[in-house]
């Protein structure tokens, strides 16, 4: 694909630009090359991916070629393949994401699936998420538990116009309601709910600079940067939380597994007084969410 003409006899087929670029990104170290070359050039096309093995001898329009060129050109020069197509997958919901917003990522769907959990049994629960970026999170608790209403604050404003349009794209804008400013700045005079959820900032501010080179290059800092220890925002939460939570009330917050023993001790120490203070991991076993409640 790097040439104007293919070799005499050949073609840019969907199979010959996708072998290539599998080639070609691997070299450049995409950690996932057949995944980014298969959603590039399904994105470019304008088709599924699945449709990609169906058409495999397909000849590529010269319009096409050039789209899926500058396409494989910015992936290698690290930048994310989800802001390069504009949308990402979270818990199997399409979200549209952009410069201004985290990239959403499949540990997260841990905190959606806990908080479904939990408010299962509830008639009609009031959750508030902190941080609420693309929105992922607030519209998949929106799409299974239909029974819940949500506020989500978000404090950027650019970040706060892709959630909602991704409120309305899953068509849950009347049981998720956006907020402008910083936690619990946006929040109404005596406004408790029964569940908070987040995903934090919780990056420490010197590991930044190591982060993988999509990340650290191309993602919003201000999503990551958690401060010296990473858990600046978290500890906001915690000493803010009891005054918005109903009695028996809890929290559901998402950190990096080695800080577990921190997080917990914030919470274990905090004048608010939580209890049933607990870790849940991952699906790969790595403590990823914290769990507490508030007796009131």
């Amino acid at each position: 694909m790097s040439t104007e003409t293919p070799p005499a006899g050949d073609a840019w087929t969907v199979r010959k630009v996708l072998d290539w670029t599998i080639d070609y990104l691997k070299k450049q170290g995409s950690p996932s090359p057949r995944l980014d070359a298969e959603v590039l050039l399904a994105h470019s096309r304008g088709c599924q991916r699945i449709q990609l093995y169906t058409q495999y001898e397909d000849v590529l329009t010269d319009s096409v070629r050039q789209k899926m060129r500058d396409l494989v050109k910015r992936r290698a020069a690290a930048e994310p393949v989800a802001y390069l197509v504009g949308h990402k997958e979270f818990y199997s919901l399409t979200f549209e994401v952009g410069r201004e917003v985290l990239i959403p990522r499949p540990e997260t769907e841990l905190l959606v699936m806990e908080a479904v959990r939990l408010i299962a049994g509830s008639p009609q629960p009031q959750l508030l998420e902190l941080g609420v970026g693309s929105g992922c999170i607030s519209v998949a608790i929106a799409t299974q538990a239909p029974h819940a209403t949500i506020v989500g604050v978000e404090i950027h404003p650019a970040t706060l116009e892709f959630a909602q349009r991704n409120v309305a794209r899953h068509q849950v804008g009347n049981r998720v309601e956006l907020r402008l400013g910083d936690l619990w700045e946006p929040l109404r005079a005596g406004e408790r709910f029964d569940w908070i959820v987040s995903n934090p900032p919780y990056v420490a501010t010197d590991e930044i600079a190591g982060l993988s080179a999509d990340v650290q290059k191309h993602e919003p800092h201000r999503a990551l940067d958690g401060g010296a220890d990473g858990l600046d925002i978290i500890r906001r939460i915690a000493q803010g939380a009891s005054a918005h939570l109903k009695p028996g009330g809890g929290l559901l917050v998402e950190f990096s597994p080695e800080q577990a023993s921190a997080i917990m001790e914030v919470f274990q120490t905090d004048p608010a007084g939580y209890q049933e203070v607990e870790i849940i991991p991952d699906l790969s076993g790595q403590p990823r969410v914290l769990r507490a409640r508030w007796p009131g």
